[in-house]
């Protein structure tokens, strides 16, 4: 099994303002998802050890496992020796990482997101918003936003005789991914599917992580013939892909269930199940094709 490790990558900046003193991380991804831990420190040690200031039960997590330092103008992190490393931005740290706002720090399957400014607690509460619309591991947004946003477009869609055509797609033998190279590398893999299908929608369609590895994607003012041909083109991206996690290629394909609004009127769970069927037909035949 692969080495698991500890990944930070800038999602998004909250402000370009100085750190100082008011500075936090949040859980955006895994266990006691929302809660703040404020640093006010001048050294939070974060690890699988009961005496860790953060403390985050999982195996793949050293008793000790990074260390996190504020001297009042700047916040560091570096890792003390843990077994399956510190990443920053991907990259292995060496020393100490001066931390930004809108870092993502991920420990074991358990994600951070780092914050700082003048009002720690506005900044607080924008984060918890942006987690009811948006999946924290893969930065697209979750079923929750999805299933609202379906609704709205469907009667719209439905009142007016548009086009909206749904495509859920399914990664293939992802368990065997997990069971393979590990949990993390799974979660590579998640986002990375993530990053490459936001390479073939449109600013309008909408990408949501519809559960474990499964994704939906939305297309209002799209036919089905449309819908196919943005399916193929993904399934066919994502073939081609190499993905790479701790030095070992992965090789990932995905299943597609295409459907579209009729001339009748159609409720939201009647879209759902229509291309999920087609999604199960997809994989009944050999997976890593598209089926409408």
């Amino acid at each position: 099994m692969a080495k698991s490790k500890t990944v930070i990558t800038v999602i998004s900046k909250i402000s370009d303002r100085p750190v100082n003193r008011d500075a936090a991380l949040v859980v955006i991804h895994g266990l006691d998802l929302g809660r703040k831990f404020d640093l006010i420190k001048n050294e939070t040690i974060i690890g699988r050890s009961s005496k860790a200031d953060i403390q985050i039960d999982q195996e793949a997590i050293s008793r000790n496992h990074a260390k996190v330092r504020s001297d009042g103008k700047r916040v560091t992190i570096a890792d003390l020796g843990s077994t399956n490393g510190t990443y920053v931005n991907d990259e292995p740290v060496s020393g100490e990482f001066q931390l930004r706002n809108g870092d993502l720090l991920k420990i074991g399957r358990t994600i951070f997101k780092y914050i700082a400014g003048g009002n720690i607690e506005a900044a607080y509460h924008d984060e918890i918003y942006r987690l009811t619309t948006m999946d924290g591991l893969t930065q697209v947004f979750n079923r929750r936003y999805f299933e609202e946003t379906l609704e709205r477009e469907l009667a719209r869609c439905n009142r007016y005789g548009r086009a909206l055509s749904l495509v859920m797609l399914d990664i293939d033998h992802f368990k065997q991914v997990n069971d393979s190279y590990g949990h993390l590398a799974g979660d590579h893999v998640l986002k990375s599917v993530a990053s490459s299908i936001k390479t073939r929608i449109r600013r309008e369609d909408v990408l949501a992580r519809y559960g474990g590895e499964e994704f939906s994607i939305l297309l209002p003012e799209v036919d089905l013939k449309g819908a196919v041909t943005l399916a193929e083109k993904t399934r066919k991206l994502i073939e081609k892909t190499k993905f790479e996690f701790d030095a070992q290629q992965i090789d990932v394909t995905v299943s597609c269930g295409v459907a579209a609004l009729g001339e009748q009127l159609m409720e939201a769970p009647d879209l759902v199940r229509l291309a999920d069927q087609k999604l199960y037909e997809a994989k009944e035949n050999g997976r890593n094709r598209t089926c409408s």
